[in-house]
């Protein structure tokens, strides 16, 4: 949901600047910068990639509301008469896991982290009797369920660990 910037450096005496994209969904597309004919093309992009400033003063890109289909390989491409330089990118997108904490039929405590990228992990205060159990989704997040098998019965705290950041919950059952 968030935007994301890939910077290309502009060099002096820039002829074309090229982003070459290959995100997991929709296909290949570019963005192109001729400057003898200061003009600019898009092949195959959606709305939400496009140039961040002119491209013939700072080629940058930028991705708004980046989603998991963006991910996926970018790579800009400065021609000047020197040569070719290029700037590989691969977009990596985390999705914060939905964190819930609840009693089962059985009165244990059960701590899901649902649809995070990568997949979360849960651990619990004070307490090491637990099952945990992966559920991976189609658009690439992952749900971990960790119940606690045996428990202080005054309450305990489940702990989630993500890339994107830590929660804690606690409940007594």
């Amino acid at each position: 949901g968030d935007s994301s910037v890939l910077i290309c450096s502009p060099k002096p005496n820039m002829t074309m600047v090229t982003w070459k994209m290959s995100p997991k969904a929709g296909g290949p597309c570019s963005l192109g910068y001729r400057a003898d004919q200061n003009k600019t093309d898009r092949t195959n992009c959606s709305d939400s990639i496009h140039w961040k400033f002119r491209p013939d003063r700072d080629p940058t890109l930028e991705i708004r509301q980046v989603g998991i289909a963006h991910e996926g390989n970018y790579t800009c491409e400065v021609v000047v008469p020197e040569g070719n330089f290029h700037t590989p990118y691969y977009l990596t997108v985390l999705v914060s896991p939905r964190l819930t904490l609840y009693c089962d039929d059985q009165g244990n405590p059960v701590c899901e982290a649902a649809a995070g990228k990568p997949a979360a992990q849960i651990s619990w205060v004070l307490e090491n009797n637990f099952t945990a159990k992966e559920e991976g989704h189609d658009d690439g997040t992952v749900t971990v369920l960790s119940k606690l098998t045996a428990h202080s019965t005054n309450g305990t705290t489940c702990i989630v660990s993500h890339p994107a950041g830590n929660w804690s919950k606690s409940i007594a059952c």
